[in-house]
């Protein structure tokens, strides 16, 4: 049969066309793969690491306040003269017991329970333990002569021998524990006072909840993962399968794993190809493991390389050697930018992003890409600033610790000695002292009552017209349905300590301050005003405008904005020598 050159021509087009637009569309296809699976791989990794470094911080805290009771005095003098068969004494202790823990430990996110467990009774919490001695926790404090112990998941019910409860649906029912035996010290002027040898040491026992860890992957990790907390005899600490929690963990893979501390690796498991990407805590030890199958991975980006190969290819077998170049280009150049960006995601730049000129295939690539790129920056940024609040918890719970029992005592204890002393000007200004202590060392920081702002305020006047030998009056003018509104706290004070400490300074007496309020339909409305000096329009100017103005009008200036809004916030009225008037609107 005789082969014409048409026929000749058109096989060596099809066959110079096919082969290398195969070879190419082959490389191409297994080094994205490659490529995507690499770099998923690694940024699995990278928010397993960072998941641990979270859990640390926040474990850490627990371990470095657990540390700072060891030198605590109130509990060494608690502990050490403590009569265990005392049942009044042991309940007064309990209360003391209880508030230092709660100002150690309640400000710790994920914090359940904490505990002082002795043999004659459990200080702290109130949980159903029965005889904690009697619980594997408790040995492995003992057993570790003072070093913490991080105990993994177990169930509350078989723990401490509580059969009534195993049919009950406990919020409890799984907890870990950091555990430590407690030999309480303290530094007398050069000597070190420890607790008398006949005491018996309590261990402290910090409980948390097993859901704290598991809420934590299950918000970061990819679709369709596992994930698993092991500590290192394999129990299983948290796990994506509920049923697994507080079980032993059998495999010889996992075994593998805890022979080192970070890294990844590729495996078949129940005959499916994944990726295994762990860390170790370095605060409990335990191993956190995330199980990603492969498919998952580049199950959307296979399918569309390997479709647009094969369109592409058949395409270009379709038209002249005329357009081979053309075409080739049009293949290779959307695959180059998607690998150059690739490239550049795996040198840690998650803001690279393709623009989509082409709606067919290749498009749809990069769409997928750039999603893809989206959604790890955004896991990124998540746990980066799931660490930074974590961070910020730990300083603020650091700057909780010192304890105001001391400084209250301290004040009773003047108060008192004013009062034998005849001297009830000074125990009133005490009192006053001590109220505004307390109610400025409160925990929550949020709105309060107008009352409770203007008792305050009464208590700090009462101090002031002493400090001032009455050099000044107060008056208040307030609708009574004001009296239960929601306000700031700390208000008025900076404004009216401005008046006593500047609008008065040239006057001997005679001052007056009047504090009025006013309910709106659509706002609350507060004046202060004082017959002082008064200020100069630069003055009030520079108020609103310049780093020189007081700190505590401008930081109150800026909480009512930031709160509220710009339609409220603070005006201010004054003309020199006849004083100011300072005018706040808040929402009603």
């Amino acid at each position: 049969m005789k082969i014409t050159f048409r026929i000749r021509l058109l096989v060596s087009y099809v066959f110079l066309i096919v082969v290398p637009l195969v070879t190419a569309g082959m490389i191409y296809y297994t080094k994205s793969l490659e490529v995507v699976t690499g770099q998923a791989q690694q940024n699995v990794q990278s928010i397993v690491v960072k998941n641990n470094e979270i859990i640390d911080t926040k474990l850490g805290i627990v371990d470095r306040n657990s540390q700072a009771l060891f030198v605590d005095k109130e509990l060494f003098e608690i502990f050490n003269t403590l009569n265990p068969n005392d049942q009044a004494e042991l309940l007064a202790a309990d209360r003391v017991v209880n508030r230092a823990l709660r100002s150690y430990f309640s400000q710790i996110e994920d914090v359940y329970a904490y505990q002082l467990w002795t043999s004659y009774f459990t200080f702290g919490q109130t949980l159903p333990q029965g005889d904690p001695q009697q619980s594997a926790v408790y040995s492995a404090a003992q057993q570790a002569d003072g070093r913490m112990v991080w105990y993994p998941t177990y169930d509350f019910a078989d723990m401490f021998d509580q059969s009534y409860l195993e049919e009950g649906r406990l919020d409890f029912r799984y907890l870990y524990s950091a555990t430590r035996v407690l030999d309480f010290s303290y530094l007398d002027n050069s000597t070190l006072e420890r607790l008398d040898e006949r005491v018996e040491r309590p261990v402290l026992a910090v409980s948390f909840k097993a859901d704290s860890l598991t809420r934590l992957f299950e918000q970061s990790i990819p679709d369709n993962s596992r994930y698993l907390i092991l500590d290192s005899f394999n129990t299983v600490v948290g796990s994506s399968e509920p049923e697994r929690i507080s079980q032993r963990y059998d495999g010889d893979w996992v075994q593998e794993l805890q022979e080192q501390d970070s890294g990844t690796r590729r495996m078949k498991l129940d005959g499916e190809a994944v990726i295994v990407c762990f860390d170790r805590s370095k605060v409990t030890g335990w191993l956190s493991i995330v199980i990603t199958p492969e498919a998952s991975l580049v199950g959307e980006l296979a399918p569309v390389i390997r479709t647009s190969t094969v369109l592409l290819s058949l395409a270009m077998v379709a038209v002249a050697l005329a357009f081979a170049y053309f075409i080739s280009g049009k293949i290779t150049n959307p695959i180059k930018r998607l690998l150059g960006a690739m490239r550049s995601v795996g040198d840690g730049d998650f803001h690279t992003q393709l623009d989509v000129r082409t709606n067919d295939e290749f498009g749809l690539l990069i769409q997928r890409f750039n999603r893809m790129n989206d959604r790890i920056r955004l896991l990124v940024t998540e746990n980066y600033e799931s660490r930074l609040k974590e961070q910020e918890a730990e300083i603020r719970a650091l700057n909780m610790q010192m304890n105001p029992h001391f400084l209250f005592n301290t004040l009773n204890i003047m108060n008192w000695t004013a009062i034998e002393n005849g001297q009830k000007e000074l125990s009133r200004m005490l009192v006053c002292l001590s109220h505004m202590l307390q109610y400025t060392t409160r925990k929550e920081w949020g709105s309060v009552r107008l009352n409770d702002e203007l008792e305050w305020m009464k208590s700090y006047f009462y101090i002031m017209s002493v400090r001032f030998e009455d050099k000044f009056a107060v008056h208040y003018d307030i609708d009574p349905e004001l009296y239960d509104c929601k306000m700031p706290r700390l208000l008025f004070q900076p404004f009216v300590e401005n008046a006593i400490l500047h609008g008065f300074a040239m006057m001997e007496t005679g001052g007056v301050i009047t504090i009025r309020g006013r309910m709106t339909e659509e706002a609350c409305r507060f004046e202060i005003e004082d017959n002082g000096r008064g200020m100069s329009p630069e003055a009030v100017h520079n108020i609103f405008h310049k780093e020189m103005a007081s700190i505590g009008i401008r930081n109150t200036i800026s909480r009512i904005r930031l709160a509220f809004g710009e339609p409220y916030g603070v005006d201010i009225q004054s003309d020199l020598g006849k004083g100011t008037r300072i005018g706040i609107t808040l929402p009603r």
